[in-house]
């Protein structure tokens, strides 16, 4: 009997999961082993099913994908993860493959290039959306960068977090650090931003192109 591909699906919309579980499952060389909602039920599905690759949506509900990709490659070195997600600005991709990701594929790409992109995953190559190839290299090739590059990937999520209206409290919850760390985060995101005040911090996210 063939050997099948296992994969673990994390997407917070079980309509979405259904949708590219089927697809998936069309090849028969490819099997769905699990499935995950959440960041927290993603790290206890990969622990349990030691899947052969995980295809992660980064806007998951608790913990961060950027972080969770983060997470998961400390504790599983030779974990295989492909970013599946709506998301199309380079940074995004950017700190994705930093924090450990094989393949980055937005929503937006065709049914047969996620399913490439899986097998390419799989074989431990790396994979990006044809739709951002361009824009990501132009990012990572400026003479100057962006200085949301220096970012590290947890400080990339705190930010992302705060952005969206979180407190520190809240912060530290869904990411499991105290709330020390998550202010002295906050404070080296603004110096590495040249910013002084969150107003400020938004401004340059929006210049920056994180929106």
């Amino acid at each position: 009997m063939q050997n099948k591909t296992r994969l673990l699906l994390v997407d917070d919309h079980a309509v979405v999961r259904e949708g590219y579980r089927r697809l998936l499952e069309s090849r028969p060389d490819l099997t769905v082993a699990g499935e995950a909602a959440t960041g927290r039920e993603a790290l206890d599905q990969y622990r349990l099913l030691a899947p052969d690759v995980l295809v992660l949506d980064l806007g998951l509900p608790d913990i961060g994908g950027v972080e969770l990709i983060r997470r998961l490659v400390q504790r599983h070195a030779d974990a295989r993860i492909l970013v599946f997600t709506m998301h199309r600005e380079p940074i995004y991709a950017n700190q994705a493959l930093r924090a450990g990701a094989l393949g980055y594929i937005t929503k937006s790409s065709s049914p047969d290039e996620l399913v490439a992109a899986v097998y390419q995953v799989a074989a431990r190559r790396k994979v990006l959306s044809p739709d951002i190839a361009p824009d990501l290299a132009l990012a990572l090739l400026a003479p100057s960068g962006t200085p949301l590059t220096e970012l590290s990937p947890r400080e990339f999520e705190i930010l992302r977090l705060r952005l969206d209206g979180r407190s520190s409290e809240e912060i530290g919850e869904r990411l499991s650090i105290a709330v020390k760390t998550v202010q002295n985060c906050h404070y080296q995101i603004k110096m590495k931003l040249g910013v002084r005040t969150d107003i400020e911090l938004a401004r340059a996210a929006i210049k920056l192109g994180l929106f």
